[in-house]
């Protein structure tokens, strides 16, 4: 497998976790990148103590928001890719950056997060007040780092279930009650030694898809989320008619 840059949002106890294995991994000629890159807003991070720069690996210290703004801009979308490693534990950012880019194009109007009227009928279903809606197939606790195999490591039986189709009959199912496009998905797939990535391709794919739907004028909610096999953090970015 080989990327460009592979940026891993925080420097915490995954952050840390998910660069010395993707250095390993590239030590062991599994992996090639050209840089890590791993961003964090405290200098002295876990990563900067336990594992520190070097020629491949960069600490960027910058609030997410502000890096995403800044690095998307420029970042590979080509061959090979750049990719992004999120944490379990982070913000929707991704949603955070579509919004941010509808609100700049549409400068004149009505952009803004609405909830998800319902979920897709996974066992957990939360939404928080924040208006993402945080779903999951697992009514269990996974095991730290699971590579979400075909096999469950919890139930030791097949996986019969895939967050992507749940979204799109979601998406289908609203759009019978209003305008609805999408689903913009951010899929995070196992890559090497039990790190997930989903590219800066498919980050500009959503983009490009919520422009394509707000051109038209009227008014539509475009369902996004970043997602895995199992679990999956979903928004309803709402245009008003312009």
């Amino acid at each position: 497998m080989r990327f460009a840059e592979i940026a891993v949002v925080g420097g915490g106890c995954y952050g840390t976790f998910y660069a010395g294995q993707l250095l390993q991994a590239r030590a062991r000629d599994k992996v090639e990148f050209t840089r890590l890159l791993v961003v964090d807003r405290d200098p002295h991070c876990q990563f900067s103590r336990e594992i520190g720069p070097s020629a491949l690996a960069e600490l960027v210290i910058s609030d997410w928001d502000g890096f995403f703004d800044s690095w998307l801009s420029t970042a590979a979308a080509g061959d090979p890719p750049s990719v992004i490693v999120p944490s379990p534990l982070m913000p929707h950012l991704m949603y955070h950056w579509l919004l941010r880019r509808a609100q700049a194009r549409w400068p004149g109007r009505l952009v803004e997060t609405r909830a998800v009227p319902r979920g897709p009928g996974t066992p957990y279903d939360r939404a928080v007040p924040d208006g993402t809606r945080y779903v999951s197939f697992a009514d269990w606790l996974c095991p730290t780092h699971c590579i979400e195999p075909a096999l469950c490591p919890v139930t030791r039986a097949p996986r019969t279930w895939e967050m992507a189709d749940a979204l799109r009959d979601l998406t289908t199912a609203l759009g019978e009650e209003q305008a609805t496009a999408g689903p913009v998905l951010f899929s995070c797939e196992h890559q090497a030694f039990g790190v997930g990535t989903f590219s800066v391709a498919e980050v500009l794919a959503g983009d490009a898809l919520v422009a394509a739907a707000g051109s038209g004028g009227t008014a539509v909610a475009i369902v996004v989320g970043t997602i895995s096999s199992c679990h999956g953090a979903v928004n309803l970015l709402h245009l008003g008619p312009g």
